[in-house]
């Protein structure tokens, strides 16, 4: 795949992360799979922060999708974030034995963000 291909599916898939992250991370915490997606025992405060965090991703997401070379440190910040984020819960629900259920939710889900878009980000971009 060249990088004006990468570029285009870069687009959608900041589009789609961007929805996401506004919407589907409140979904999934919520009413979808709360054991997969939240910790126990819930913690409201917790799931507002995250909730939050991750609704305004998602809006800057999206704009960045209109130009992604030029919101390539966005970019690179949400793969590297994904990437330390899914790694500490990762340890996290290894760890307690009652969030077994984040190892197939809310980790592989984060750096299959990172691995996305790192995939897709041009050559250009990976060494600016």
């Amino acid at each position: 795949m060249n990088d004006a291909q990468k570029l285009q599916y870069l687009k959608v898939a900041l589009v789609a992360f961007g929805i996401f992250f506004i919407f589907g991370i409140y979904a999934m915490m919520m009413w979808v799979w709360p054991s997969g997606w939240g910790w126990t025992p819930r913690q409201p405060e917790y799931e507002q922060m995250i909730m939050g965090m991750y609704a305004t991703l998602g809006v800057f997401l999206i704009r960045a999708a209109k130009d992604p070379m030029a919101n390539a440190s966005l970019i690179w910040f949400t793969v590297w974030s994904s990437i330390v984020h899914g790694g500490i819960m990762l340890v996290q629900a290894i760890v307690d034995e009652t969030e077994r259920a984040n190892l197939l939710g809310d980790v592989p889900a984060l750096f299959l963000v990172a691995a996305v878009l790192w995939c897709l980000m041009p050559r250009s971009a990976r060494h600016a």
